[in-house]
């Protein structure tokens, strides 16, 4: 069905919006007087690590998976994930009582995989490459006839992610600035379109590992330009943006920004020890890139993606 749609819009988000509703949580923002002080701004978190599987990926899947036919729907859902979106497709496809067919990388996070098996998903393990995770999947599609459900270049799964920026807007109206991360492009395609009709002035900036830093080099030059071998603890950034989501990036994205290793781990262990909850660190690449962007004085939403990591490999844990 996705393949149909000829692209992203304010109509499709608002039929996701309606369509998800009850099968997903309305996540919290939250706020800290700490971080807002040593900021200097007003900081407005959206907790999709509070989202059912812990991560924003539960909307778009949840979207894809209830807008196909029931014809569709009988020969199941497949897609390649580093562990979110495949628990988000599990998860669903087991709302609908389908099957759900997973390629993952076979050096995925444990909690990542646990949660995929968790929620009932099949699990195939590949090689961690995406020319390995685009095969496997391509092999189970031919095999079962599922249908795929890819992680972000799918205007379905978009407009999934863009009900966050609705919610978010809805609940601080006169934010001045959104950040969130890219990794394929999903999440910041669906929240820069909402934002932008909901408030054309508001800014959407992206925020990158430099590790993996295709869509700030893809950004400046106006192709795609794919990083061979990225290389960032943020494992749900590692994708390079989508034929689908880099026009859309394009048009409503004002800026990106890339952060450090360093700067993604304490932010993420900032987050932690001052707001009391687990974010993994691709949902920390947000609030690390805030430092890098003038933001003085300004209301500023930083979009938590996720918190699922394995809690036996924290990063700012020494090696023993």
């Amino acid at each position: 069905m996705s393949k149909d749609i000829a692209g992203l819009s304010w109509d499709l988000i608002q039929d996701a919006r309606a369509r998800i509703q009850g099968r997903v949580l309305r996540t919290p923002v939250m706020t800290s007087h700490t971080l807002d002080a040593e900021a200097g701004s007003n900081l407005f978190f959206k907790c999709e690590n509070f989202q059912n599987i812990g991560a924003f990926k539960a909307r778009g899947a949840t979207n894809a998976v209830f807008a196909l036919s029931d014809a569709e729907a009988n020969k199941g859902v497949a897609t390649h994930s580093s562990g979110n979106h495949g628990a988000a497709l599990a998860r669903a496809a087991r709302l609908r009582d389908i099957p759900a067919y997973i390629v993952m990388p076979n050096n995925a996070p444990k909690a990542k995989l646990a949660s995929v098996s968790r929620h009932g998903g099949k699990i195939i393990l590949c090689e961690p490459t995406q020319a390995a995770r685009e095969k496997s999947v391509e092999q189970v599609i031919t095999e079962t006839g599922a249908t795929l459900v890819h992680p972000y270049d799918d205007y379905l799964v978009m407009a999934g992610q863009g009900t966050s920026a609705v919610e978010l807007l809805e609940d601080v109206p006169d934010l001045d600035i959104i950040l969130a991360p890219i990794g394929g492009g999903g999440l910041i395609s669906g929240v820069a379109t909402a934002a932008k009709t909901i408030k054309p002035t508001i800014r959407v900036i992206g925020v990158e590992p430099a590790g993996a830093d295709d869509a700030i080099r893809s950004f400046r030059k106006g192709t795609i330009e794919p990083v061979p071998n990225p290389q960032t603890i943020a494992d749900g950034l590692k994708a390079t943006v989508g034929r689908k989501t880099f026009p859309i990036i394009q048009r409503y994205v004002d800026d990106i920004v890339t952060v450090s290793e360093d700067a993604i781990v304490a932010a993420m262990r900032h987050i932690w020890e001052v707001m009391k909850i687990i974010v993994e660190p691709s949902g920390a690449v947000a609030y690390a890139g805030s430092k890098l962007v003038p933001t003085k004085g300004q209301k500023i939403g930083v979009v938590l993606t996720g918190g699922n990591l394995d809690l036996d490999k924290l990063p700012w844990l020494s090696a023993s």
